[in-house]
């Protein structure tokens, strides 16, 4: 029987390069004897990620579309040309039965190779607003899937975000009391996780600092990973100490943070959004205010269905976290129906369809 060969290609930050290694992970579950390979480029994450699970990662070019009269526009057709060829080389050479798509730079160059090539290829869009690469890709691809109900994609499926298994098969009430404890947390306690990405981190830090002795005096406790080099300090410029308060930089290993958590406060980035709902957990996002807007539309889903709370970036102050995340914090009611209503709209599988919906084309 032939192999089946996989190429998958996105890159560049790690909300394209974790769902790419999930669904290689359930393709390598679901078809141990397919083969598989990456394409990225030299400038992105992947470089670091990927060869860390034991996959083979082939660069070309990384060719942004200039925004503005400049040289590098006058450069871009000849640049881009290479970059497809260089795709083309690496398709042919991995005698790629289908690509997998999942965005950033990387992908307009493989789609049009594969187009050049009658290799099918199968796209996975992670934000509720499709970014460029993608919108291109979806026009011509054999399968679109999407994180987000409703992601406007030519022939798009919802099929949730894929990622990592130890997330997305969680079970939150079994693993809280032992998360806490491995955490140093206390294990009968209420827990607010608050954590705002690498670079969202500096104005939730400022704003739950403001507020800090208004959480503590609902009784809860709070794990605050406030990233790297952004400790929450006190007026004497030490590291801020607090009886039921623990500052992390990072955590490696998110899923320890939400089987610890009764409530997280976090960023709306696709793949956080779609995690804390595949693990049923009571959010409140705060967007972050750059970009296309794309933050507040991946949570705009969970909020509407009652699974968390939505406010904006200037909004997010101590008047707002005592009016709205206290009453959370000293009801567990309150809480308990937000998580029922978060975990309706969780998919726990979406690695494992993007997986079989490669696999079925490829093999065609």
């Amino acid at each position: 029987m032939t192999v089946l060969s996989v190429v998958h290609a996105g890159g560049g930050t790690a909300g394209h390069v974790s769902p790419m290694l999930a669904i290689a992970a359930a393709v390598q579950r679901l078809h141990p004897e397919a083969e598989q390979a990456m394409i990225g480029t030299a400038e992105g994450l992947e470089t670091r990620l990927v060869p860390q699970t034991g996959y083979e990662l082939d660069l070309i070019p990384k060719v942004p579309m200039p925004r503005r009269p400049s040289r590098d526009l006058l450069r871009f057709p000849a640049r881009f040309r290479a970059a497809v060829d260089s795709a083309a080389d690496i398709l042919r050479r991995r005698q790629a039965d289908v690509v997998i798509g999942v965005g950033g730079y990387v992908c307009p160059p493989v789609y049009l190779a594969a187009g050049k090539l009658s290799i099918p290829v199968v796209i996975h869009e992670a934000n509720a607003r499709p970014g460029l690469a993608n919108r291109l890709g979806a026009r011509k691809a054999a399968f679109v899937g999407c994180a987000f109900e409703g992601t406007p994609l030519k022939g798009a499926e919802w099929v949730g975000m894929p990622m990592s298994r130890q997330i997305s098969q969680l079970d939150r009430a079994a693993e809280q009391a032992q998360a806490r404890r491995e955490l140093g947390l206390d294990p009968e306690r209420t827990t607010l996780v608050v954590t705002g990405g690498s670079s969202g981190a500096l104005r939730l830090n400022q704003a739950v600092a403001s507020a800090l002795e208004d959480l503590l005096s609902t009784g809860a406790q709070v794990l605050h990973l406030t990233g790297r080099d952004k400790a929450v300090r006190g007026p004497d410029g030490a590291v801020l100490h607090r009886e039921g308060y623990h500052q992390r930089e990072y955590l490696d290993g998110m899923h320890f943070a939400y089987a610890a958590a009764d409530l997280i406060i976090a960023r709306s980035g696709a793949a956080t959004v779609s995690e804390v709902a595949a693990v049923g957990l009571p959010a409140v996002f705060v967007p972050l205010p750059v970009g296309n807007g794309e933050q507040e539309l991946n949570a705009r889903g969970l909020v509407d269905a009652g699974g968390a709370l939505l406010v904006k970036d200037e909004h997010f102050t101590r008047p707002w976290i005592r009016r709205n995340i206290l009453p959370l914090l000293e009801d567990p009611r309150l809480l308990q129906t937000m998580q029922r209503q978060s975990a309706e709209r969780g998919i726990t599988d979406a690695d494992e369809r993007m997986a079989r919906a490669a696999i079925r084309v490829g093999r065609r």
